[in-house]
């Protein structure tokens, strides 16, 4: 079973072949019709434009941490995670289709991307590096560049979308390099597997404040599986706390730790209610 037909354009930030629709198909199904978004400011605005009826949008990775921009601008969407989905990151070093090795002088990708290859880079000081807005187009600039002393830094998907040749995979520091996307729609999506919960509080400034919050669920054994704060645009040193549970809009001990929370802070938002990601049940399920 595939996305209702409803929903058949599913956008993400990057151009063809990045991460992002790697993960896109992984959890919708290849049955889809992928739409690429420059930034994140126009993916965030892709579904209030009509140019898609779903978005992917990355929120964190277990490298570089949290995707703060994409987080901030979740919030400002108004829209829902109706599921979410874990990649794992492989870089290649991709070069054009005459490309070897041994004849690179210049490797270009996006800023985390070169990061998390490092180590390959600095034993490799003949290469130099150039920053670029997005891991596969970077591919697709040097393919349509033609010199083969140029690579870019990607997916296997970007090299068979543009025809280059790789020429090293796995060039990441550490293998255990993951991104969890969320798959958001204009409306909530609630079903009986959901079993992941992810909400926006912000606290009153009185002593234990957040000891308070996040005792409503301690109480009721509901397990936090992250927190993340972030300063509240024109409130200066104000945040707003993320917060991830392992928790279902089903479970009347959810419901109560909620009432309980909305009377002890300042506000509570539902970003979503959703199930936590299996690779054994995608594509999503309507």
């Amino acid at each position: 079973m595939t996305v209702p037909a409803a929903y058949p354009r599913v956008a993400f930030q990057g151009e063809r072949g990045a991460f992002s629709e790697e993960a896109a198909v992984l959890l919708v199904g290849e049955e889809i019709d992928l739409v690429p978004r420059p930034t994140f400011d126009a993916l965030y605005a892709s579904i209030r434009e009509g140019a898609a009826d779903l978005a992917l949008a990355p929120v964190e990775n277990t490298l570089a941490g949290s995707v703060v921009a994409s987080l901030d601008l979740l919030l400002e969407s108004g829209l829902h995670a109706v599921a979410e989905v874990i990649l794992p990151i492989a870089h290649c070093l991709i070069g054009t289709p005459d490309a070897a090795f041994e004849r690179i002088t210049s490797v270009e990708s996006h800023p985390v991307a070169l990061a998390q290859c490092g180590r390959f880079l600095r034993a490799n000081p003949q290469m130099t590096r150039r920053a670029t807005l997005d891991t596969a187009g970077s591919v697709r600039e040097i393919i349509r560049a033609a010199d083969p002393s140029r690579a870019a830094i990607a997916g296997r998907r970007a090299a068979e979308i543009y025809g280059g040749r790789i020429l090293r995979e796995h060039i990441e520091d550490h293998a255990e390099n993951y991104t969890r996307f969320l798959l958001l729609s204009p409306t909530p999506r609630t079903n009986e597997s959901a079993n992941r919960l992810s909400l926006v509080v912000e606290l009153r400034h009185v002593p234990g404040a957040l000891h308070r919050a996040l005792g409503v669920f301690a109480s009721r054994s509901i397990d936090l599986l992250k927190i993340e704060s972030r300063p509240i645009p024109g409130r200066p040193w104000q945040y707003r706390f993320y917060l991830d549970l392992h928790a279902s809009l089903n479970d009347p001990a959810t419901l109560a730790a909620l009432d309980e929370l909305r009377q002890c802070t300042d506000s509570v938002r539902t970003l979503g209610c959703y199930p936590a990601y299996d690779p054994t049940s995608c594509p999503i399920r309507g």
